[in-house]
């Protein structure tokens, strides 16, 4: 892959990766930081990437493995001496709407049930978060999520399920039945 193709890269799928890795770290700052360093070890990995291939993929999988390394830091950190938390709580107050000509308490509603469902999956382990993150968020299908996760299909698609069906029950107990 060339600089030129490199760029492009950036300007199809930047925003995906940023998407991502917000939403991973929870964070802005956090986020913005990891999409940097994604995509400085995409400039190393520049001669691996292949244009033919699906980029995104190999895109969103330098963000999960540095994500991954971060987090097993994190924890070692947290073992030896306790730090402050990396997520920064109440950072999704302000998910947008999509909708342009709303009432303003549909507006609210739909805010807050946005709100319940990102805390509903947040309370999920990690491992199920991002599957729904990358198949639901960044339109990866199973087999994509398989080969960016290294793992068998039927692993992503029993784990997809299981993550469907914990966030089903934690948002009936959130009071929402449909």
């Amino acid at each position: 892959m060339t600089r030129t193709e490199l760029e492009q890269c950036i300007d199809l799928y930047g925003k995906d990766i940023f998407s991502f890795c917000r939403y991973a770290t929870g964070s802005l700052q956090e986020g913005e930081e990891l999409y940097q360093d994604t995509f400085l070890k995409a400039v190393e990995l520049m001669k691996k990437m292949d244009m033919s291939q699906n980029p995104k993929s190999f895109l969103l999988s330098i963000a999960v493995k540095l994500w991954k390394n971060k987090q097993r830091k994190y924890a070692w950190r947290q073992r030896i001496a306790g730090m402050e938390s990396l997520e920064e709580k109440g950072e999704y107050q302000n998910i947008p709407s999509n909708l342009a000509n709303v009432m303003p308490e549909d507006s609210l509603l739909q805010k807050e049930q946005k709100q319940i469902v990102y805390q509903c999956i947040r309370e999920l382990s990690q491992k199920y978060q991002l599957l729904l993150y990358l198949y639901y968020a960044s339109d990866l299908s199973v087999n994509e999520i398989a080969v960016l996760l290294k793992l068998p299909e039927g692993t992503v698609k029993s784990r997809l399920h299981k993550a469907r069906k914990l966030l089903k029950e934690q948002l009936e107990d959130a009071g929402y039945d449909k």
